[in-house]
């Protein structure tokens, strides 16, 4: 097992961690830089070198940038090896870049700092599909990763053995979002060429024996020394038998439940744990009945089904890997927010006071108590005054999923052209769909931002909103 993987303390000998962790990060840059060296070689084979720039009649290809890499992460690998404080001090981040990244991470920044991505993605798509930029944004997160590494409190929660296949499915998910865009993007050029898709191309047929069985062989081959090497090196996440006396702190759900178990904070058990997974599961389901969109069927693109791919980014990536992000990094003792590098420290208090909209709306707007029926009022009384109460987060929501789908339906626009291609039915469904996943990161940044519990309050009748 690594040593630096085990459990640390707040406040640990840097001298002593720098010697732990020198050895990984030692091999960890020397794999960079094969993996740099052998893409130099790769482009040096080819029949075309890639072409990053021009400079009149002089080309700069990507071979000589990726030596460059090469030989910066050797150099990088051998500071490591040596083990010394000052050697891994210069290939780790700055106090001060620290400083901005933790600030940078804090809930609101990073939801409007995610949504700002997916939409530079989808804008940029025909830079960043291309293989040299995602090869160097590649590089970048690895060294990120690396420089990081150094930063004990970063390494603690990074290194946990219940962390680590997480941290690789993100590079994973990223690889896979990134070919996805490549052929949309391709297919889309393609098209307007008037050229077949790539799955038109590649259309052949091949054998199952031998061609489709040598292959998975060799896979689960593969995958079977690969989860042996992992049993080796990292020890398994094997706690003590529960025991009421001694819970963790934070009680955590695995990885892909951590998105539900981050919406507890911002809804009510029943709907962040049964109505909304609910919603997500019928909508899914409803996609072929909504969609009256017959093009991109059996092939990638963007062009043609750009709200639904929009729409799917946003979701996916935007309200549920960010929701797992949050949970497994960023969620520490108590379920508080911690930064990248902020310890996680058990005694640290998060001043949050929830205030439900009624009472922003009587107390602090009207400056007069909310309305209370009198201890003698019989039920309808009693049920007319929380009516009253609760009024201003009825009309809100009112508004929110009746006057906005109409008015968009009726206003120019995109909106417009899908009410009269889908008709009243299928629009009103997909823009309640729609209405329901938006309401998510609009409650996470009024409970950030304003301490905004809940819309409407009733907990007579046990519905919070």
């Amino acid at each position: 097992m690594v040593p630096f993987l085990t459990a640390m303390h707040s406040h640990v000998d840097l001298t002593e961690f720098y010697q732990e962790i020198s050895g990984f990060l030692a091999g960890y840059y020397l794999a960079l830089a094969v993996m740099n060296a052998l893409a130099a070689v790769r482009g040096w084979r080819s029949s075309g070198a890639t072409v990053l720039c021009r400079c009149g009649p002089l080309r700069v290809t990507t071979v000589p940038l990726w030596l460059l890499l090469a030989a910066l992460f050797g150099l990088m690998s051998a500071a490591a090896l040596s083990g010394d404080a000052a050697s891994l001090s210069r290939i780790s981040l700055p106090e001060s870049a620290k400083a901005v990244l933790n600030c940078a991470m804090q809930p609101t920044w990073y939801l409007l700092g995610t949504f700002a991505a997916i939409l530079l993605m989808f804008l940029a798509r025909r830079f960043w599909i291309r293989p040299a930029v995602a090869w160097i944004m590649l590089n970048l997160g690895f060294a990120f990763l690396g420089a990081s590494m150094t930063d004990p409190d970063f390494a603690r929660i990074v290194g946990k053995p219940d962390n680590v296949p997480i941290v690789g499915m993100l590079f994973l998910l990223g690889f896979f979002t990134w070919l996805g865009a490549h052929r949309a993007v391709e297919n889309d050029q393609r098209l307007a060429r008037g050229e077949g898709t790539i799955e038109q191309r590649d259309s052949d047929k091949v054998l199952v024996w031998p061609d489709l069985v040598y292959i998975e062989l060799i896979c689960m081959v593969a995958l079977a020394a690969f989860l042996i090497f992992w049993s080796l090196v990292l020890q398994a996440p094997l706690e003590e038998p529960a025991n009421l006396m001694n819970t963790p702190n934070p009680s955590k759900a695995p990885w892909y439940f951590l998105g539900l178990q981050e919406m507890l904070l911002y809804f009510d058990p029943w709907m962040a744990g049964v109505v909304l997974p609910a919603l997500i599961i019928f909508g899914l389901s409803a996609i072929p009945y909504l969609d009256k969109n017959q093009l991109g069927n059996g092939y990638y693109t963007i062009r043609q089904r750009r709200f639904a791919y929009l729409v799917y980014q946003f979701g996916f990536l935007a309200l549920w890997i960010s929701l797992i992000v949050i949970g497994t990094f960023l969620r520490g003792p108590n379920w508080n927010y911690f930064g990248l590098y902020e310890t996680w420290d058990v005694h640290k208090t998060a001043n949050l006071n929830n205030v439900s909209l009624s009472e922003y709306f009587w107390v602090w707007l009207w400056q007069t108590q909310r309305p209370l029926a009198p201890p003698d009022a019989g039920a309808m009384a009693r049920f007319g005054f929380i009516l009253l109460r609760e009024l201003p987060g009825i009309v809100l929501l009112a508004l929110y999923f009746f006057v906005v789908p109409a008015a968009l339906a009726k206003g120019a626009g995109f909106f417009r052209g899908l009410y009269s291609q889908m008709g009243t039915a299928r629009y009103v469904l997909m823009m309640f769909l729609l209405l329901v996943m938006t309401l998510l990161p609009i409650k996470m940044l009024a409970r950030w931002t304003g301490n905004l519990s809940y819309i409407v309050s009733i907990p007579e009748y046990f519905l919070n909103l």
